[in-house]
Parts: structure tokens; sequence; C-alpha cells
């Protein structure tokens, strides 16, 4: 038998794919049909590509021992059947156990001769194994997993082997993340193409283990746009613009950041650190009297403003290029009218509404649509403040964010960051941009502050409203990546790496280095 090694790897930086659509079920089964018929890329040649670039991802990350691979009868199956030859090729024992009532074409093994296993033999034939494939069931699949795969899911699972899945773990919904019972619980999961939305979205995400995609010979996606994409550091990179050689503090942006009722200082800290971290050329915190001293001892670049001194507000307000309004706000009359002053002041210039600002709001889509027309408004809700805006569920929300979000922006006109595990963009008439850098570190009180002070920084400066939430999300989760601790990481431990994060956007650790991979993404912390 042949003992021929994978070749070498290029050395591709992957992150630095400036635009990773991210495609449903239904737009992922077009761009395949695309491919066969106006492409003229035979299936057999995709399905080829496929087998052997998972061979490859496979023989970089588990070398040694043994591969057993479950087989369904659909082109997942003729995957699988690819890269068990492949990988025989290369000296590995291999096994395949059939998973459905047929396997697909014996051509695809090229007269290799393949041991093929019943399913009900599943559990002794993985135990055999130094890692398992999960080439059962692929994205034209609907429903939970009937027998014989179903039991050949379970005994996958209860191996203790580590298991790759192919495009996709089985169960597992690629365009809303849902998970059936059971669903395959994967260590690597490589797919085909481009990454498919679901595989982004809990559950979903936990089952895939680390993600990674792989061009298998498709056409360059379009050109219909897709309804998602990924923002990844080319996309930032991209996006960020660059300073002056004689920048000042005004064209860096000057911002007016309204927070902090009595007792809630330290929203108003953060947001305004957060800002001048991320480069505001002038921040004015307004906020009560009575945290005028611990404002200005927290956050000494900022210049204070006693939010109900009517005239002062108004006049802070009117010498700044964008409005942060909410973190620790309150919700009484006082704080509705001084978010009327900053607004009255501030006539066609960006506004961010968060925390208590968008409570404000709640129920009335109508005077956010209104304020909408008259200038760009960024939403930042967690999917609390996104029911109460809303009035749907929490539940559905976290079901399907990025419906969620696309909707509220839709009917809206703002755009609309709905933060979660992942977060996502969402504007009118425009991709939902999906955001999966960071970790749940930053699952603490004071993150969102945080958050908005940088997409604050960034209105100011003069990005769209778009680009600046997809940006403050993107570095924001850089900046926490650089700052992990593990469970102790602060709001301000990621202010104070936002300086790193802008200066270096790259990927969190080194990537599979592959020529063909264009993603790599660990599991999320």
């Amino acid at each position: 038998m042949s003992h021929l090694r994978p070749p070498a790897a290029s050395g591709r930086d992957v992150w630095g794919v400036a635009s990773v659509p991210l495609l449903t079920a239904a737009e992922a089964a077009a761009a395949d049909r695309a491919a066969r018929e106006r492409q003229g890329v035979p299936e057999r040649v995709l399905m080829e590509n496929a087998g052997r670039s998972a061979a490859l991802v496979i023989a970089r990350l588990f070398p040694d021992g043994p591969v057993v691979a479950a087989v369904g009868g659909g082109n997942n199956g003729g995957d699988a059947l690819v890269a068990l030859r492949t990988l025989a090729a290369w000296g590995r024992e291999v096994a395949c156990v059939q998973a459905a009532s047929r396997v697909p074409d014996a051509a695809l093994l090229h007269h290799f001769p393949l041991e093929i296993r019943p399913a009900a033999e599943a559990a002794e034939v993985f135990a055999r194994a130094a890692v398992v494939l999960d080439g059962i069931l692929g994205t034209g699949s609907q429903g939970a997993p009937r027998e014989p795969a179903a039991g050949v899911i379970r005994a996958m699972n209860g191996s203790g082997r580590p298991v790759v899945a192919l495009d996709l773990p089985s169960g597992v919904d690629p365009t809303t993340g849902a998970v059936a019972e059971p669903a395959v619980v994967a260590s690597v999961t490589v797919s085909f193409g481009w990454p498919k939305t679901g595989l982004l979205l809990q559950p979903a995400r936990a089952h895939c283990g680390r993600l990674v995609v792989v061009e298998i010979g498709f056409p360059p996606y379009g050109p219909e746009r897709p309804g998602a994409e990924l923002i990844t550091p080319g996309w930032a990179a991209a996006r960020l613009r660059a300073r002056p050689p004689d920048a000042h503090k005004a064209t860096s942006g000057r911002l007016l950041v309204l927070a902090g009722r009595a007792g809630m200082a330290g929203a108003a800290a953060i947001a305004g650190r957060s800002a001048v971290r991320a480069g505001a050329g002038l921040v004015r915190l307004a906020s009560v009297a009575a945290n005028r001293e611990i404002l200005q001892t927290l956050v000494p670049e900022a210049v204070f403003v006693d939010r109900d001194d009517g005239p002062a507000l108004r006049e802070a307000a009117a010498d700044c290029a964008a409005v942060l309004a909410g973190p620790g706000l309150g919700v009484g009359e006082d704080a509705r009218r001084a978010l009327e002053i900053a607004l009255e002041a501030t006539p066609g210039r960006p506004v961010l509404l968060d925390a208590d600002a968008l409570t404000l709001f709640a129920g009335s889509g109508g005077a956010l649509a209104a304020l909408a027309r008259e200038r760009p408004v960024v939403l930042t809700p967690h999917p609390g403040e996104m029911s109460r805006l809303t009035g749907a569920p929490v539940a559905e929300i976290r079901q399907d964010p990025l419906a969620a979000a696309r909707a509220l922006a839709a009917s809206t006109g703002c755009v609309v960051l709905l933060k979660g595990a992942p977060s996502v963009v969402a504007a009118p008439d425009e991709p939902v941009l999906v955001n999966t850098v960071g970790s749940s570190d930053v699952a603490a009180a004071g993150m969102g502050d945080q958050l908005a002070g940088v997409i604050g920084a960034l209105l100011a400066a003069g990005h769209d409203a778009r680009t600046s939430a997809a940006l403050g999300l993107f570095y924001s989760g850089r900046a926490a990546d650089l700052a992990a601790r593990g469970r102790s990481l602060s709001p301000l431990d990621v202010s104070d790496h936002l300086h790193r994060a802008f200066a270096s956007p790259g990927a969190r650790r080194p990537p599979l280095d592959l020529p063909f991979v264009t993603f790599d993404q660990p599991p999320r912390r």
C-alpha cells in the first residue's frame, strides 16, 4: 500500500479574506447548482475536491491511527468515501459504517477494497478508530435523523473518539442553527465552499467544535448577494479609515456621551474611557452633577458636562459630531429631557442609542423611524431590550437573531446591532454582518457600555453607521482576545487593549495553514 504524505502548507493568511458570505441551506444548494449548470463544474469534481480537502485537514490535525467514517446515502457520504480512499492512499487504515440503506456510488472508491460494516456494529467499529468521520447527513436533510442514522450518531457521540463532521454535524440545521435529537457533537467541522449561517449560531455552534471552511472549486459567489456575511480582519482593515498626517481633535471626532444617573457613574466612565481608547478626538461626558468628581477622576481626558444644565448641554452637544446616549442614563423625565436636548442640538448627526436610551424608545417604532429619517441611528440592544423594542418574546429573538435584527432594521430604518453569541449587525437592504471574534469572557456587566464607547468614537470619526457598528464589534472582540485572562476579564481590560487591537487585527492564534482553507476558528470559549 502506498505511503504518500500530504503536501506541505503554503502559508496563506486565511484571515485576510475581505468578504466571506454566510449561506443558508437554500443558498448553498443554489451555489452548488450554479457551479454545475452555469459554470460547468461536474458534481463528481466537487465531491472529489471536498473529500480530498477533508482528508488533508484530517491528516494535519489527526496524523496517526485508523480512520472510520459513518456514511450516509447522499453527497456527504460520497465526500466521506473520497476522504477514506485518499487517507488510505497515504497509508492510513480505514473502514466504513453504513448509516443508510445504501452507500454512494462505489466508483468514488476507484476500486479500493473498503471494509463496510452495518450500522448495528457502529459502536464496535468506532472503538477501533483514532478519529471518526461524520458523513451521514448534509445541508439538504430535514427533521430529526431517523434510523439507522440516529443509532449511528448515538454510537459516534458515545465513542469517546474525536469526530470530524463533513460540511456540518449531522442533525444540525445549517440555516437556523437548531439542533435535532440526536445530533453529532464534533471536535472539528470541515465545511465546504462557504460557512453555513447556522453553524455560527447557538446551539449549533457548540456542536461544531473547530470550524474549518475549505474551498473546493465553486465559482465566486454571486451575482446575488448573500443574506449574511462574516466580519473578518480583512473586512475590518479595509473599512477602518486611516488618520491623515495633519489629524487633530476635531478631525478625529468629537463625541457626546450622555450617560450615568446618580449611582451609575461607572457606566458613564466605562463608555467614556472606551471612546477615548478607541481614538475619539474629544469626549464630552454629560452626566448628573453628583458624578462630576468620579468621572473627572476616572476619565480625565473627557470634558464633564452637567446634563441637567440645559443650556450647557445644548452647547456641548452642538459642538459634537456624534451622540452616544444610554449607558446608566436612567429612564425618568430628567433623562428623557436631556436626550431630547442632545438630539435637538445635533440635527442630522449620527446617534447611538444603548441601554436606558433604548428603554425610552421601547414600543415606539414610529419614533425610531422618524429619528432615522433625519439622521443615522444605531441601536445596540441585547435580547431583553430587543423584546421591549419589538414585543417579540426573548426566546423567539434568540432562536433566529438574524431575522429579528433584520426585521427591526427594515421597520425603522436604523442600524441594529443585536448582542449575543454571535452578535449581528443588520441594516436596511444590506447583508446581515455576523461577528465571531471575541469569547464568552466578555459576558460581564459593563461590556455593553464598553462596546458603545467604541462605536460612538467610530461614528464621531466619520464612519457610516453600519460600518461603525461592525467595526466596534470586531475590534472590541479583538481587544478582548488580546486581554484574555480567563473568567476575570473586565470592561476596562478590554478598553485598555483597544490600541493593540486597532494596530493588529489579525487572528487570535495561527490558523490551519493549508492553501485551500478560507476560514478557521476554534470553538468559542
